[in-house]
């Protein structure tokens, strides 16, 4: 006589086949969801979006530092011309800068200054559009800007230019944007191609905890000669129980259970198909692979030819111009009455390339024979160099 007695608590696919990240999530919405989108219904690829940023580890990590590389930049005003009308616009907007608020239509939390608001005009880098309504507040000879973001589900675009919904399931046609009250920003939409990615990886990444519930945990068998139910046998199947394990059974004596191996006996695909899932986005919203998965060789981020500084000099100007075209021209019209501004902001990426060819020629003195002065140049690369103390000077 022999039974089997399982766990209760064990449930095959429970954490694995059965957990979804964002729920009902499948590789026929993100496709419609997609198509609605280039239609010009923006309202079920923005939430899908805004979903897989929140959740991927990976595409969550590569979007902040693709904002915060921008945000992060110092920012000049620059006036266009040598005259005192293009300097009294460069004071002007240089006060309006430094007294920026931004703020969320979703989450009334968020407030800050012009940091915050470059941060969420680079949302374009992945959703495609940052829209921003903007409002003005004049005192005097000052002019203050409260920009507050509103989220790209609440638009459609149907005709080619982005109007307001009143709901987000609004099928009607929205309301035109006033150009002097909204900033559309413009950017990659990195998330199409990176959430057909996170499909193609969260498919593998379920089946891969699947595997490891099947498989992660040995079974636990006990025999006895005890009768079934009786105090000896519910002893040996309580002892069992205690061992922890998802599957335990208490046979009979003279009764036996043949396993029955499901596990692989070589590598598994899932890891690859991760892996190559994340470089891909590394180098699709960084321009490198900048993970260190790349290689059993690869220590850190590859920087060979300061490739993602091309990316970062790109979003730079593109903000740039953005606030150039939609806030610095209406900014000098209400001060000044002046149809063209005479300054602009400018944000200043770090000078790599200028940097790099330096470093360049120093190294090739360097082989000719040449010794620099290592105290001037730990100045000109602004790197700390230690001070000896007073004991080594002395020696």
């Amino acid at each position: 006589m022999n039974q089997k007695q399982l766990n209760p608590s064990y449930a095959p696919h429970i954490y694995g086949g059965g957990f979804n990240p964002i729920k009902n999530l499948r590789p026929e919405h993100v496709t419609r969801a997609l198509d609605a989108f280039n239609e010009g219904r923006l309202a079920e690829a923005g939430r899908l979006f805004e979903a897989i940023i929140q959740r991927d580890d990976t595409i969550c990590c590569l979007n902040l530092k693709r904002k915060k590389s921008v945000s992060r930049l110092d920012y000049e005003i620059v006036p266009v011309e040598n005259s005192r009308r293009a300097k009294a616009h460069q004071r002007a907007l240089v006060r309006f800068y430094e007294n920026i608020s931004a703020s969320s239509y979703t989450d009334a939390n968020i407030k800050g200054g012009l940091r915050l608001l470059i941060s969420q005009m680079m949302d374009c880098a992945g959703m495609k559009y940052a829209i921003h309504k903007i409002s003005y507040k004049r005192d005097g000879e000052f002019i203050r800007g409260d920009f507050q973001q509103y989220p790209i589900w609440l638009f459609e675009n149907t005709t080619g230019s982005l109007r307001k919904l009143e709901r987000q399931s609004q099928l009607t046609e929205g309301s035109a944007l006033d150009p002097n009250k909204w900033m559309i920003t413009c950017g990659d939409g990195l998330m199409f191609a990176s959430s057909i990615a996170y499909v193609f990886k969260h498919l593998p990444l379920r089946d891969w905890l699947a595997y490891c519930e099947r498989n992660g945990m040995p079974g636990i068998k006990a025999k006895t000669n005890a009768f079934p139910d009786s105090p000896q046998w519910e002893s040996a199947k309580e002892a069992v129980s205690q061992f922890g394990s998802e599957f335990y059974a208490v046979l009979s004596e003279g009764t036996d259970i043949e396993a029955i191996d499901i596990s692989s006996k070589s590598q598994l695909p899932y890891r690859e198909i991760v892996e190559r899932m994340d470089r891909m986005l590394c180098a699709l919203w960084r321009g490198s692979d900048l993970s260190t998965m790349s290689g059993a060789d690869h220590v850190g981020a590859s920087v060979q030819s300061f490739e993602t500084t091309l990316i970062e000099e790109d979003d730079a100007v593109n903000i740039s111009q953005t606030l150039n075209r939609c806030v610095d021209s209406t900014v000098v019209k209400i001060l000044f009455g002046d149809d063209q501004p005479l300054a602009k902001f400018r944000l200043m990426p770090p000078d790599y390339e200028e940097k790099n060819y330096e470093l360049t020629t120093i190294e090739r003195l360097v082989k000719l024979g040449l010794k620099p002065d290592m105290v001037e140049l730990a100045r000109k690369f602004a790197f700390p160099v230690k001070k000896e103390d007073d004991n080594e000077q002395q020696d």
